[in-house]
């Protein structure tokens, strides 16, 4: 029976990968990208030869069955996501989950991945915290940060650069504006920004800025005696959504 590997990949700066990673992905069978483009410029800095397959999120429900089979046959297969660790709002969840249903074995190596740094450098308390990933970009969106509005535990969060500016507007309005936040862009690369201050000053930070690269928000949680305010229905939240 062959295996199933998930090799974590540089969230930016191409030194950040393991020499494990590299041995691993030079000694599969296949390797399974969520984008071959991009990954194809990480194997050929590290001289990585092994046959390169796409798996993303638009095909993943069709070639799990078939890939597990493969594993079942002998093959050694590693997956690996643009940046980052698979799995961690990328695709790898349905994969992982077939093969363990049907016996294969599975290995997820230890490496980057973009909160970690993003949590620590903030500040903010790390003992003890909830990673939400991606918000919801419409339906949804609105009702999932009220349910968060009495959360005590750091809060991280995913954003895209175009919706940074709106989840702020939504934080201020969802947590208040004197609510401690950090907001870490292009974590690992030359022009790396990690904005700590409160939410009202990030938003005027970042609304007079043109904002690229990906980006993580690490939100304080609710503190002892904090009053919130800006309790909205459920309702009405949801009506905004549409």
């Amino acid at each position: 029976m062959g295996k199933l590997y998930l090799v974590p990949t540089p969230i930016g700066n191409l030194e950040d990968i393991t020499l494990r990673a590299i041995r691993i992905l030079k000694e599969v069978d296949m390797i399974l990208a969520e984008d071959t483009r991009t990954s194809s410029f990480l194997l050929r800095h590290y001289e990585i030869a092994t046959k390169l397959s796409s798996h993303h999120k638009f095909n993943e429900h069709k070639t799990v069955e078939r890939i597990a089979d493969q594993i079942l046959g002998g093959d050694t297969i590693a997956l690996i996501s643009d940046a980052g660790t698979p799995s961690i709002s990328d695709p790898g969840f349905l994969l992982v989950r077939t093969c363990l249903e049907k016996g294969v074995e599975v290995e997820c190596l230890p490496g980057a991945t973009a909160f970690v740094p993003a949590l620590v450098n903030s500040g903010f308390p790390s003992d003890r915290f909830c990673f939400e990933g991606f918000l919801p970009q419409k339906k949804g969106r609105q009702k999932k940060l009220t349910e968060l509005m009495e959360e005590t535990r750091t809060m991280i969060f995913y954003e895209s650069p175009y919706r940074l500016v709106k989840a702020l507007e939504q934080f201020q309005e969802c947590f208040g504006a004197e609510r401690k936040v950090s907001v870490s862009r292009e974590l690992t690369k030359l022009f790396e920004e990690n904005f700590r201050g409160t939410v009202a000053e990030a938003l005027a930070h970042f609304k007079a800025k043109t904002v690229k690269g990906e980006i993580v928000l690490v939100l304080q949680g609710k503190q002892d005696g904090e009053i919130t305010n800006y309790k909205l229905q459920i309702e009405d939240l949801e009506n905004d959504d549409d």
